[in-house]
């Protein structure tokens, strides 16, 4: 695989909206890719990133809530308890951000970059992360939880987002210190 630096696909991009393929084999290409993804996310101030949003159609993530690095593969939500509302951005929606209702603790199976078995227990902000993310790879944005309310309210940043003066790409460091997932 040829080195080929990734970019943040921003709404309206078909891409976001499109369910991720699980992997069936973890080849070496999956670990550069999920390489490549952190060094993006960690460049782009965020603490989350889909494959999906760099414009790769399968099921990957990684997150680091400031507990230390995740690199999963084929991530599934396999218990929930409680619930929580947090304000989250979004890398692919820039200067957007939406109240989200998630469960407050989770327990994630997945694989590990080296196709060994994961069982996570996650809860508070980095439960919300990794529901977050495991939402792009069924193509769920978060504007899909805004009210009714907050969608006239963004209605006019979203158009401007998905006309894409950029090609639907944005570049790492929209704002310096804003906490993206």
């Amino acid at each position: 695989m040829s080195e080929t630096r990734l970019k943040i696909r921003i709404i309206g991009d078909k891409v976001l909206r499109r369910t991720a393929k699980q992997v069936k084999d973890v080849l070496p290409e999956h670990r550069e890719i999920l390489s490549n993804m952190a060094k993006l996310m960690y460049e782009s101030s965020g603490i989350g990133l889909a494959a999906p949003q760099v414009g790769i159609s399968e099921s990957m993530i990684v997150v680091d809530a400031g507990t230390g690095l995740y690199k999963l593969i084929n991530p599934k939500i396999v218990k929930r308890q409680g619930s929580q509302a947090i304000e989250e951005g979004c890398l692919s929606v820039p200067g957007v951000s939406i109240k989200v209702k998630r469960s407050k603790k989770i327990l994630i199976s997945a694989l590990d970059e080296n196709a060994q078995p994961l069982c996570i227990e996650a809860d508070d902000l980095l439960s919300c992360v990794f529901q977050h993310e495991i939402d792009h790879l069924k193509g769920k944005l978060i504007v899909d939880y805004a009210s009714f309310l907050d969608k006239f309210k963004i209605k006019k940043k979203l158009k401007k987002l998905e006309k894409g003066k950029d090609g639907g790409l944005r570049q790492p460091k929209e704002k310096p210190g804003e906490l993206q997932l």
